[in-house]
Formats: C-alpha cells, structure tokens, sequence
C-alpha cells in the first residue's frame, strides 16, 4: 500500500491549477504559471532540448480559460486532438482551449481552437488501470500537419530499444516549474517485462507501453500528459502516468495508440 500511495501519477489537477491562477490573475502570456503539483530532475523536458514548433507542429498544449497549459496532445486530424483521458476526464469543453504553433507559451503565436466535444474513452477509471485516451473536436479546421496513429500493422514500433521522441512544455524538475518552451527528448521503448518488472500489475501491456533509460535522467513528467511519443513517423503513445519523473528503473508509461487505433480512428472521423 505504502508503495501504491508512493507512486505518483501523472494527473494535473486542473482545478486546483485554475483556483490559483483565479485569485493570481497570472497567465502563460503575461508571466510565469503557478507551479504544477511534482516532477523531477533534469535542466529539460527531464533531460530534453528546446524544440522547433515548426519540425513537430502536430505538437500542441491544452490550456484553461485563463490560459494555463495544463497537458499536451497530438493534432491527428484538421479538427481533432488526440490526449490522455485523465487530462479532460471532468472536465467542460468550454473551459479547455488547444494551442497549435506556440512553443514560447509566453508568447502570442499560433491559433488557439475552442473545443466543442470531449471523448473520453468509456472505459477509463484511473490511469493506471488503462483506456487514458481522449479526442477533442475543435471549433476550427487547423492548417498545420498532422501526425497518424499507430496501427494494427505497427507493432514492430514497440518493440524494446525502439527510439521513440517524446515532447510537452512540462515541468523540468522534481517540484519544479513547467518549462517556458516546446521540448522533446529521445528515449528507447522498453520491453513489457521490464515494465512489468517496475511496476508490477499496475502495467498492462495490452494498454500501455514504457519508455526509457536503466539510469532514468530522461523522461516526461507533469503537465507533459497527453503528449506524443512519436516513432516510425506515427503516434504511437500519449504520456499517461508513473513513478515521479526520470527515477532509475521507473520508466514512463504511455498509453498505447495501437491498442485504441478502431475506437480512436472511429471518433477522430465522427
């Protein structure tokens, strides 16, 4: 039990994000957000570099009505946003923005996108019991390229020592702020029993995949949820959850885009 409560998932509690920023009237325009709840160590993504928004433009951040980033997701179609579930599970589509092209959140760049619809798949719970995907429908068609899904004909993709690109404007630090800036880091896939190994039957190979180093140094990590893990020129995971950020022998768990490839594909052309 002690373990489990240790455990920390990647879970941005948007409430909680929105009531400071309330009574700070602090936006990611104007100045620096209010801290996220954890993270861990790294000057990075946890270990990452700046990116060029205009390499990865697939690449966006949810924000609230105040215009606080609070996760990532993946542009998959003109109008649609593939992310985790447990970033938007509650959660009004009135009150959740998308923002494409922006990689310095301090500045004006980009579109912002309304959402009209939230999908979160009807089976998600918890994280870490699987199904953490959501598609969100835009207001608007977005010029920007798109990234495909993972499918069925992709499992060479996930296979353990697979170089997979992980991307999010999340925090860079254990406790620390969310970054300032797009970043992305490389990581290897990691093979179902090492993951199983770190987190016993909290990792459902059918729902899930890890993502790497032995060493730890490199990872996602709060507020990075929902963004891509790209390999093969596909999205083949969206950040979901596990032990802090970066730690040795816990990689990061990404939900599993192929698993969901007909329910998502289904939704994405709703």
């Amino acid at each position: 039990m002690a373990e489990t409560l240790r455990r920390l998932i990647r879970v941005v509690f948007v409430a909680l994000a929105a009531a400071l920023l309330g009574l700070s009237n602090l936006s990611a325009a104007g100045a620096a957000p209010p801290p996220e709840p954890s993270g861990d160590a790294s000057p990075m993504i946890v270990g990452g570099t700046r990116a060029n928004v205009n390499e990865y433009p697939w690449t966006v951040f949810l924000a609230n009505s105040s215009n606080f980033q609070f996760c990532g997701g993946t542009l998959v179609k003109a109008n649609k946003v593939v992310t985790a579930a447990h970033c938007v599970s509650g959660r009004s589509p009135s009150s959740t923005r998308v923002v494409q092209g922006r990689e310095d959140k301090q500045s004006s760049a980009g579109v912002v996108a309304n959402v009209t619809k939230i999908w979160v798949h009807p089976s998600y719970s918890t994280a870490t019991r699987g199904y953490d995907v959501a598609v969100l429908t835009l207001d608007r068609n977005l010029t920007a390229s798109t990234l495909p899904l993972a499918g069925p004909s992709d499992g060479a993709l996930y296979a353990a020592g697979t170089q997979a690109t992980i991307l999010g404007w999340g925090t860079t630090s254990s406790g620390g702020s969310a970054s300032r800036y797009l970043l992305k880091a490389t990581v290897p896939v990691t093979s179902d029993a090492t993951c199983g190994k770190a987190y016993g039957s909290s990792y459902i190979s059918s729902a899930m995949v890890c993502a790497g180093y032995p060493q730890g140094g490199v990872d996602t990590c709060q507020g990075d949820s929902g963004g891509p893990m790209v390999a093969g020129g596909k999205l083949i995971g969206a950040t979901s959850w596990g032990r802090g950020c970066a730690q040795a022998g816990y990689p990061g768990v990404y939900a599993r885009v192929m698993s969901y490839h007909t329910v998502l594909t289904q939704q994405i052309n709703s």
